[in-house]
């Protein structure tokens, strides 16, 4: 496995990243006003997550996006566990978007005006796998030249 990102897939490491990471500070620092609606949102999806306290839910989130956020801007992070990481985190998330009742046309996987900032999330999966499935061919590749 390669020790630091290739120059070509920092620039979207770094957009996401930097986006993930902003969306976990966020989390933290308005912890009291995100945490009911975060958690309401998330325990409507995942209904195991009932239990657990709004706030620790919260916190727990967005410490969570601060350490992907920071894998992914971080080159010294092989991409192949950058990518593995955002693909397991956007999966979580394409899930609320699959779950919730009235984020998708009846029927359908298109989105409703609703569901717009639920669905654009699904960007992320194509982003993890593509980082993931670059690095699996390179090392494949490699391993050939040297047999």
């Amino acid at each position: 496995m390669r020790l630091l990102a290739r120059a070509h897939q920092m620039p979207v490491r770094l957009a996401v990243g930097a986006f993930v990471l902003n969306s976990g500070l966020s989390k933290l620092q308005g912890l009291d006003e995100a945490a009911d609606q975060t958690h309401g949102m998330a325990k409507a999806a995942y209904p195991f997550l009932e239990a657990q306290d709004p706030r620790d839910f919260t916190r727990t989130l967005g410490r969570a996006e601060v350490a992907l956020g920071t894998v992914l801007v971080v080159p010294l992070v092989p991409s192949l566990v950058a990518g593995a990481a955002l693909t397991a985190f956007s999966a979580g998330l394409t899930g609320l978007y699959l779950r919730l009742p009235g984020v998708r046309q009846e029927g359908g996987l298109r989105p409703t005006p609703q569901g717009i900032p639920l669905a654009k999330d699904t960007w992320l999966i194509g982003i993890g796998v593509s980082l993931i499935l670059e690095e699996l061919a390179r090392a494949r590749a490699e391993r050939r030249g040297r047999a």
